[in-house]
């Protein structure tokens, strides 16, 4: 067999991108015990740093195990017992997700919608609770399928009012847009690594207010093959996944270190370092540097005479939807790009499929090279394929955003 050798390729899609360099070091460094000092201790300094990244004095905040969908998976079915009514805003593919995994733990699933590329008004959803009188309010901040940005600020004092627990996936957008989860008052939020923090898909930061972990808690649950004689059992109905139980997850974390799985040590120390990143350079710094990317990028893709997708005022700053254009094969400008120039961009799902590429600039590549490469290939990989455009424009009109901000 021959050694695992894959092409250089640069991802400027929606995600997974390419990791910033220090997660991957990290992320070869030899094993210890799961119990560990040195591992527990990790474990705990990884808590404090996601407090940080998420912006929240939340005691339970950690990692779970899996792709971001596994965080998703695991809030769900942990705060939803059967027939518990939740409230889905759909914008785009990932709240049809949430909407299919409430439906999957059997809770009373209803949905607002609005048309892809558009979001949604406080109002909006504040009238859809007035109405349906949910358990709990689950949307998606950032939707890479449409490339749209909910805003939040609002949302959190809504659902208070109404005495709703407030859950967001915010996957996409954290890390390369604003996310205040105290200052928001959401009550649980879980992401992945794979986007803007600059690691690989398969780790789920999560944090919990304690008012979702007391709804949590009411379903706790202790395996039989650990149980001591002094742990008992809440009287709420058993969590029905054990893997994403959040309430034998909370103990794994806990000072008690109930066995509940062997916690994936290469994807937590690659969660350390994604982290350790951000906070390193800098919050606002790192904020700061997506819209610079994201700006630049959608300044070239103007330029080109290309035309974006949705409404630009609630754009995620990491990533743009562009529409193909009619003279050309989408999927083939897409292949070429790749083959030729090792570059990556996305197309979409559902009523966008081959109708828009997405364009990332996330993490690691959330930085000038990449973002004029990616222009000046995809210019002249269209060139090429029969579109007439100005010639250079895209790479000046990114250079300018840039050079304005010096």
């Amino acid at each position: 067999m021959q050694p695992l050798s894959l092409p250089p390729r640069l991802l400027m899609g929606p995600g997974p991108i390419n990791c910033y360099p220090r997660v991957l070091t990290a992320m070869s460094t030899q094993l210890v015990g799961q119990y560990d000092p040195a591992m527990t201790n990790y474990m705990n300094e990884v808590m404090s740093l996601y407090r940080q990244v998420f912006n929240t004095q939340n005691e339970q905040t950690f990692l779970i195990d899996g792709t971001s969908r596994a965080g998703i998976e695991a809030a769900i079915v942990s705060i939803l017992e059967p027939g518990d009514k939740v409230l889905v805003p759909i914008f785009g593919r990932f709240g049809h997700l949430l909407a299919e995994i409430a439906e999957r733990a059997d809770a009373d699933v209803h949905t607002i919608e609005v048309p892809w590329g558009e979001v949604f008004k406080p109002e909006q959803i504040e009238e859809a609770i007035k109405k349906v009188k949910p358990k709990l309010l689950a949307i998606v901040q950032g939707d890479t399928s449409t490339t749209m940005l909910q805003p939040l600020d609002e949302l959190g004092a809504i659902c208070r009012a109404h005495d709703v627990l407030f859950y967001t996936d915010a996957t996409a957008s954290i890390a390369g847009n604003p996310f205040e989860t105290d200052k928001w008052q959401v009550d649980a939020v879980t992401v992945g690594l794979q986007k803007c923090l600059g690691g690989p898909s398969g780790s789920a930061p999560i944090t919990m207010s304690e008012r979702f972990v007391q709804h949590v808690r009411k379903r706790h649950h202790v395996e039989a093959g650990i149980r001591d004689a002094h742990h008992e059992d809440a009287k709420g109905q058993r969590i029905r996944s054990n893997y994403f139980d959040l309430s034998m997850i909370m103990d794994y974390w806990g000072e008690e270190r109930l066995n509940h799985h062997t916690e994936a040590a290469t994807m937590l120390f690659g969660a350390r370092e994604c982290a350790v990143a951000l906070l390193s350079e800098g919050q606002e710094k790192v904020l700061k540097r997506h819209k610079l990317a994201g700006d630049a990028m959608l300044a070239g893709v103007q330029a080109m005479g290309l035309t974006p997708f949705g409404d630009l005022q609630h754009k995620m700053t990491n990533v743009v939807g562009v529409s193909i254009p009619d003279e050309v094969d989408g999927e083939s400008i897409r292949k070429t790009l790749l083959d030729t120039f090792n570059i990556e961009i996305g197309t979409s799902f559902g009523p966008l499929k081959g109708k828009i590429w997405r364009i990332g600039t996330m993490g690691y590549n959330a930085r000038q090279d990449a973002v004029l490469h990616t222009l000046q290939s995809l210019e002249t990989v269209l060139r090429r394929g029969g579109c007439k455009l100005p010639l250079g424009d895209a790479i000046d009109a990114a250079m300018s955003v840039y050079c304005d901000e010096k």
